[in-house]
């Protein structure tokens, strides 16, 4: 991943301060010397990655023949069609920056659609005395912005925008409601006045003003209708074959996540299927898997080696028994830009990290996004609001009686579901709504009723078919994700197959029943990768859920916060009700019914306001509290989970 800092002052030379601060801060995180670029109020730093063959040659900051500056962090995918339409104007290998300068001299910003492919973007126009952020259609990559009276500041990390510029920041109350919920909203950062620029968008800055628009959005007319299965089969080996032929092209070798599900098991056995097809300009996959041996749900060993096995090689593994998580005590002395980096500073993390360097890698394959494209998790809504509101009333009966035996639940149960999501959040609730943990403080709740219900949005009987509005509330919770969590480490980068653009186009273009079906989920893919999947994982029921590990970190966390003698940070600000939180706490150590993965959410947040407190650029609000104790006494995590089972 590469790394782009800049600062733009609107009176007056950016402060030399500043920007050496920034670079020591960006050096420690990046893989090799910056670039700069100074000119007219503006200063540039560019830390690159070079992750392709063609982004060996490239220099950034980029001066474009029409005078831009351009700074780009990602990978063209579509580079062949973008050189086609520049003419003859730059080579075969030239590097994705010149392609991207040529085609917005060409196009401006109408562009940004033409641009296939992971990628966060700015262009700085020194004649007009603009600047445009822009990012891919998903936001794989961030890019953070800080608009001030005298100054713009912008950066890929979070970390400079707060540590180098002199004005304190508060923190933004919303995007921690987001982040117990469903994450918070694409544009929100951990701290007010800092914005990220949202997918599909560009963020304009001129006169000191910043504007934000949308160049792009799918096509709920675009429908793709064949006469057989097998047609759409052979359109989804295309599709997800060119997704993944796409993130194989690397300037070295290539590691994917292997877990023995059916998401990272189709990645890396597609790669090799493109290789012994002979395809060109792609590189070799290797495999790099984990394993817990203490987890009882979850033996994932025998799926993953089943890959290996066909492959004819054993992959890199990791055993996350031997692998601690950071402490909260160590905690101190080092800056965590949201709740995730804690994950990111994990000895698991390092480990991978260490693994990738040591092999010359700078590509990570991830399956994330498959369950969400292609029917993970058995959902008949979407096909039964599709049923109801084109009157197909008998097909509608039929469909529901046969979901309704597949799910084992009443009919009627399952049409209350369908019709819920056309009402008002909170009208007659579906069994699938997201309401907010029990524990948090009555009024936060109501300050932040949105982020805190997953920003809801009820499906529209007129207009696009209720399946795709649907996937596309889903494809908007995948880019929340994606916003809030960081992956700060610069020194490779994550790929993800399953969050192609065209892939999702075709995904939302065919009929909702080829994708899912009673009895079948993942009824596509499972017919169309036969052959090349290993039958033992194509024909796995359910992936194994994990349901010890989150309990085991609720626990731990609370073990070692029960420790100190102050409060809580998030009772501090007003955020939990103690008195609650002490009894759902109590709930899991007894092993009672309790929802764990907001209290895993919630002590992220403790540990991200732990690290923050006390430094005076980002300082945790307070309010009057009663210092209500919360403590129990020790427990047995595993005493907990037979209990609880």
């Amino acid at each position: 991943m590469s790394i782009q800092f800049g600062r733009w002052t609107f009176d007056g030379a950016p402060k030399a301060d500043d920007i050496a601060k920034a670079d020591a801060l960006l050096s420690e995180r990046a893989a090799g010397h910056a670039m700069s670029y100074k000119g007219y109020r503006l200063h540039a730093l560019y830390y690159g990655l070079p992750a392709t063959k063609e982004s060996r040659f490239e220099t950034q900051p980029h001066i474009a023949v029409s005078g831009n500056l351009l700074l780009g962090d990602g990978r063209l995918d579509n580079r062949q069609e973008l050189l086609e339409e520049v003419g003859g104007d730059l080579s075969a290998d030239a590097p994705d920056i010149s392609i991207v300068a040529a085609v917005y001299a060409r196009r401006a910003e109408s562009c940004f659609s033409k641009l296939l492919g992971d990628w966060a973007l700015t262009v700085w126009n020194p004649f007009a005395r603009t600047i445009v952020f822009a990012k891919d259609f998903l936001g794989t990559r961030h890019l953070y912005y800080r608009l001030e009276d005298h100054q713009l500041t912008w950066s890929t990390l979070l970390d400079p925008l707060v540590l180098c510029n002199g004005n304190p920041v508060s923190l933004e109350e919303e995007y921690i409601a987001g982040w117990l919920s469903c994450f918070p909203a694409q544009h929100l950062s951990p701290f007010r006045g800092i914005y990220s620029v949202p997918p599909a968008s560009y963020v304009k800055i001129r006169n000191r003003n910043a504007t934000v628009h949308s160049y792009w959005d799918f096509n709920p007319e675009k429908r793709i209708y064949y006469r057989a299965d097998t047609e759409y089969e052979a359109h989804f080996r295309s599709v997800f074959g060119e997704a993944v032929r796409r993130r194989v092209r690397a300037d070295g070798p290539v590691f994917a996540e292997l877990s023995g599900g059916m998401d990272s098991s189709s990645i890396v056995c597609m790669a090799d299927r493109l290789l012994a097809e002979g395809v060109t300009g792609i590189s070799p996959v290797e495999t790099l898997s984990y394993f817990d041996d203490r987890e009882t749900t979850w033996n994932e060993r025998p799926f993953f080696t089943q890959v290996e096995q066909l492959r004819g090689r054993a992959g890199f593994h990791i055993d996350a028994r031997s692998c601690a998580t950071t402490p909260i005590e160590d905690s101190k002395g080092k800056f965590m830009a949201t709740p995730g980096s804690a994950l990111d500073q994990s000895e698991i993390s390092q480990r991978i990290c260490e693994h990738l360097a040591s092999r010359g890698a700078r590509v990570l394959l991830s399956g994330i996004g498959g369950d969400e494209a292609l029917g993970g998790v058995p959902n008949p809504r979407p096909e039964l609001a599709d049923l109801a509101t084109t009157g197909a009333f008998s097909t509608f009966a039929k469909q529901s009686l046969a979901w309704a035996l597949s799910q084992r639940r009443p009919i009627f149960e399952l049409w209350k579901l369908t019709f819920s999501a056309f009402l008002p959040h909170g009208l007659l609730a579906s069994p699938e709504s997201i309401g907010p943990p029990r524990w948090l403080n009555s009024d936060f709740m109501q300050s932040h009723h949105a982020a805190l219900h997953g920003y809801y949005r009820r499906l529209h009987f007129f207009g696009a078919r209720p399946s795709f509005q649907e996937n596309l509330h889903t494809l908007e919770a995948l880019r929340r994700q994606f916003a809030c969590h960081n992956f700060p480490n610069p020194n490779y980068e994550r790929r993800f197959p399953f969050l192609d653009r065209d892939l999702w186009e075709f995904v939302l273009a065919i009929p909702r029943e080829q994708i899912l079906r009673a009895r079948e989920r993942r009824s596509l893919m499972r017919r169309a990768l036969a052959g090349i999947l290993p039958d033992e994982i194509r024909n796995r029921r359910r992936k194994a859920f994990v349901a010890r590990s989150p309990l085991l970190s609720v626990l731990g966390d609370w073990s070692a916060l029960g420790q100190r003698s102050e409060p809580l940070a998030v009772t501090h600000m007003g955020i939990v009700d103690a008195p609650r939180l002490l009894q759902s706490m109590e709930n899991v150590r007894r092993g009672r019914q309790e929802s764990v993965m907001p209290l895993v959410r919630l002590f992220l947040i403790e540990r991200w306001l732990r690290r923050l407190d006390g430094n005076p650029l980002c300082p945790v609000p307070r309010v009057k509290q009663s210092g209500y104790p919360l403590r129990f006494p020790a427990t047995n995590a595993g005493q907990a989970t037979e209990a609880r089972a």
